[in-house]
């Protein structure tokens, strides 16, 4: 009986391609999450379809303009009685922060309200508003069929309720912050209670986890 003896090339050659196998592995797995991210980073990534508002300035605002940026992100309206307001305040904390640690402008970091009261929220009367809160913050809305399909993307809930008097109502919404990476990717999302402080710090560990992954 004759046994076959494998070349010591072909062992050699299959020995490289493991290695290389277990090399590749190491490099592209994902970093490990952070027990603090969990509940905060998307279970998955989720690259935006186009998508086309219009912007305060009465330019346009589409997917295009979440590229190279770091995107905070809240959907709302300007007649809202305490939470917009709120979130506002606290989003336009977050800003100041990130300002005063890196002592400049920040060129890298947008925030975007988005309204879901086209009827009510003018271009004009969303441009007074955001910018009282900050001059930097970007105001934008669309037909109710355009931001329909953006919030589905987001699953930001919205619905209006019953109105008290003629053009008197409330819209009750979705509170979450959420965070578009420079990719243009959903990654992330704060829900109440808001804390300047707390999304300022989960904020730099998602940037930090994310240039490792």
């Amino acid at each position: 009986m004759t046994i076959k003896k494998t070349p010591i090339g072909t062992i050699a050659i299959f020995g490289f391609f493991l290695l290389v196998m277990a090399v590749t592995y190491v490099l592209t797995k994902p970093a490990e999450r952070p027990a603090e991210l969990e509940g905060v980073l998307r279970p998955d990534f989720k690259l935006l379809q186009p998508f086309k508002l219009t912007g305060h300035n009465n330019t346009v605002f589409d997917e295009k303009r979440l590229q190279e940026k770091w995107s905070f992100i809240f959907f709302g309206y300007t007649s809202c009685p305490d939470v917009c307001p709120a979130t506002l305040q606290v989003l336009s904390s977050v800003h100041k922060l990130l300002v005063e640690e890196t002592d400049a402008a920040l060129s890298d970091m947008q925030v975007i309200f988005i309204s879901v009261d086209p009827t009510r929220d003018t271009i004009e009367k969303l441009a007074d508003y955001v910018t009282y809160f900050n001059k930097d913050f970007i105001g934008t809305t669309a037909d109710k069929t355009e931001i329909d399909k953006l919030a589905r993307q987001f699953g930001a809930g919205y619905f209006f309720e019953e109105e008290s008097a003629a053009g008197i109502y409330n819209v009750s919404h979705t509170s979450a912050i959420f965070l578009v990476d420079p990719s243009g990717r959903l990654v992330a999302s704060f829900s109440q209670p808001h804390q300047p402080a707390t999304i300022v710090s989960l904020y730099k560990k998602i940037r930090t986890y994310l240039s490792l992954d």
